[in-house]
């Protein structure tokens, strides 16, 4: 798939079939992430990769807008140590995970992790180093829905020169 093609393809899915994911795609899929760009090149992060149903379980319990990660037999969790640009260093990882998982036909719902009320917990089930924050978490899977939303046209949010 073209990455063109996958970044206008993706979208977040919430109902996953049981079917697991392949190691050998899940670590193409990090590896992706480990690729993003870093601001001085710092490469903050750090991913747990969640099979085990029963941890995917309690994240889904606390994860406020993530219930269905229990459902997807794979959790994609990503951590940071704080450098000066940790989140936006990390979420370029990230987002680059999402689109790799859309490439190998696999769905994806980005939620929240950074500041959130669960960041701690989920860092705790999790096993995090102290010094580590939750930037972003994801369920992993074969879709089970087709996915559709609105974007909003180039025309409303391309400025050119000035806004």
């Amino acid at each position: 798939m073209e990455a063109i093609d996958a970044i206008r393809g993706r979208r977040s899915v919430r109902k996953y079939r049981p079917d697991p994911v392949p190691r050998e795609i899940i670590e193409e899929i990090v590896d992706c992430g480990r690729l993003a760009p870093s601001a001085r090149n710092d490469q903050p992060w750090e991913f747990v990769v969640v099979t085990e149903q029963s941890i995917r379980e309690e994240i889904a319990a606390v994860a406020t807008y993530g219930k269905f990660i229990a459902d997807a037999p794979v959790c994609l969790v990503a951590f940071s140590r704080q450098t000066p640009r940790f989140v936006e260093d990390t979420c370029a990882a990230f987002q680059n995970m999402l689109v790799a998982a859309y490439a190998h036909g696999l769905g994806t719902c980005w939620i929240a992790g950074h500041n959130t009320p669960y960041e701690k917990e989920i860092a705790r089930i999790c096993k995090a180093p102290g010094d580590y924050r939750l930037v972003a978490l994801s369920p992993l899977g074969y879709p089970d829905e087709e996915c559709t939303v609105h974007k909003r046209e180039l025309q409303e949010v391309l400025h050119w020169e000035s806004f």
